[in-house]
């Protein structure tokens, strides 16, 4: 397992991506998967540094561990910030024209969707939200990166 620990800002959003796409590199990840991961990493990242700490920033630290056989990888964020879990707002109804619908959660239905699992917890002061994606096109789950 690699950990990059960085401050939460928009601005280290390319260092967090180069960090995942770098443990990536050596495996038989597709460019379709790395993209819906490059995804999934920024609209939570970006999330973080929006929201976690708001209106001031704090640190951030994004884990990642490939498994030995390369089937799949695993990224976990943490933040110290504000008590917040994704995971329980209700998915947006994407069957009704944009412009009628709420505004936010689509990002993270997009990971929700994209990813084979997502989980969210809140311990010892710490936001943890972990995802994990397996890196070849014939494991993912049905319905996976539509």
């Amino acid at each position: 397992m690699k950990e990059l620990d960085i401050e939460a800002l928009v601005d280290n959003l390319d260092k967090v991506l180069q960090f995942i796409d770098a443990e990536l590199e050596d495996t038989d990840c597709s460019p379709k998967i790395q993209m819906q991961i490059d995804l999934a990493v920024e609209e939570i990242f970006v999330n973080i540094a929006h929201y976690a700490y708001n209106p001031e920033t704090g640190p951030a630290t994004v884990r990642v561990e490939v498994r030995p056989d390369g089937s799949a990888v695993t990224i976990t964020f943490i933040d110290h910030g504000i008590p917040y879990d994704p995971l329980a707002k209700e998915d947006p109804d994407i069957t009704v024209q944009a412009e009628s619908r709420q505004i936010g959660g689509l990002g993270i239905f997009l990971v929700k969707q994209t990813m084979d699992d997502i989980r969210y917890e809140y311990k010892n002061g710490r936001n943890i939200l972990t995802v994990e994606k397996n890196l070849s096109q014939t494991t993912q789950k049905p319905g996976a990166g539509k």
